[in-house]
């Protein structure tokens, strides 16, 4: 099986100035089609860098991506740094030129001098026609491994890398395989509980199982390579069943399920409506809540932090005034050392406070508060 490298290639990516989308999906598209993906590189708009980080990925892999630096630009320079690396010049091609200016007439435009640029690529690349954009796409081949440069605009680069680049990766490297992940979501216990229980699940080869931590939640990925997605599928859910068996009810839901979904769920089973009050920890909850399907019925951002017993009255007020089954009040009181979560949980059933401590990086806890509480809702 092949193995791959992805190249970013941009000075804004690097300044964070924009989020790299095009590595994810490229990634997404390699894993698809059982192409063993091992490092991804940002590198700026400079070609000496483009190229060095190209001449090093030489030697890891057989596949390398690059995407961005293909506009008309000065600083635009993948053609020039593909070259370098591969030791040649660009030169020019006449028959991209035609289809660069053909594309713009379709705009009603004219192509600038500079445009004429991208109807350069390095010597013996193998052009790819972009039709959705100015920039062609090329490939330059070894008889080891291929260099495969595609533009930076997103909506071109998903265009060329279905229409194009995997249809070309398929028939070179003869691929019949799948490489597919499934991810289930834990709620309600720490990276190491979990690991203490699945250890010797994550040292497996195929599949293999990895943990993920983020604030008051944990996801385990299951991964498989197969020859088809049927026994991937296979294998997938035999190791899935195994680590339900010894996470139990952690597990809240798999791949695209949300914690606020599974939440509002358990209060549609019971006919029940939530109304929410939150202090010191700003409106991501009631924002995903009103963005999810389901019995939420309004939520109040404080601007002050009631002290624990004041939460409880004013969460029953408001939960009230709302006419809703259920109240949720939630008030962060951060500290130097650690911070204290108050909860307030009001349903038809009896009323529960509970302070939770938070003692991890002061700015995830607003975070760690809004999953701790949407498990206790989901618990009910």
């Amino acid at each position: 099986m092949p193995s791959a490298e992805i190249i970013t290639i941009g000075t804004e990516i690097l300044l964070g100035e924009i989020v790299d989308t095009n590595a994810h999906f490229i990634a997404r598209s390699l894993r698809d089609a059982g192409i063993d993906l091992y490092r991804k590189t940002s590198v700026g708009d400079n070609s000496r860098r483009i190229a060095l980080a190209i001449q090093q990925a030489m030697e890891r892999c057989d596949i390398i991506i690059t995407t961005g630096g293909l506009g008309p630009t000065v600083d635009d320079p993948t053609r020039e740094a593909v070259a370098l690396a591969m030791e040649t010049e660009v030169e020019f091609r006449p028959e991209l030129w035609d289809q660069i200016q053909a594309r713009f007439k379709r705009f009603g435009r004219q192509p600038t001098q500079n445009n004429r640029r991208q109807a350069y690529v390095p010597q013996g690349a193998k052009a790819i026609e972009n039709p959705v954009g100015t920039a062609p796409a090329f490939i330059v081949e070894t008889a080891q491994l291929a260099i495969i440069s595609l533009p930076g605009v997103p909506r071109e680069m998903e265009f060329l890398m279905q229409q194009a680049v995997l249809p070309y990766l398929k028939k070179r490297y003869e691929l019949k395989g799948i490489i597919k992940a499934r991810v289930l979501h834990t709620a309600g216990a720490g990276e190491s509980q979990i690991d203490d229980l699945i250890g010797d699940l994550e040292r497996l080869s195929n599949p293999t199982v990895g943990l993920a931590a983020h604030s008051g939640q944990v996801d385990v990925r299951i991964t498989a390579k197969a020859d088809t997605e049927s026994q991937a599928d296979e294998m997938i859910q035999r190791i899935e069943e195994d680590i339900r068996n010894r996470l139990g009810t952690w597990i809240y839901g798999a791949d695209h399920d949300t914690l606020e979904q599974i939440a509002l769920h358990t209060l549609s089973e019971k006919n029940w409506s939530l109304a929410v009050v939150l202090a010191g920890l700003g409106s991501e909850l009631i924002q995903r809540l009103a963005a999810a399907e389901g019995p939420f019925v309004g939520g109040e951002v404080l601007t002050t932090t009631p002290d624990p017993e004041q939460l409880v009255e004013i969460t029953s007020t408001y939960c009230t005034n709302r006419g809703a089954d259920v109240g949720l009040g939630v008030a962060l009181y951060p500290g130097l050392e650690k911070q204290d979560v108050s909860l307030v949980l009001i349903t038809p059933e009896g009323k529960k406070q509970f302070i939770r401590p938070y003692g991890g990086p002061p700015e995830y806890a607003p975070r760690w508060a809004l999953h701790h509480s949407l498990d206790l809702i989901r618990n009910l």
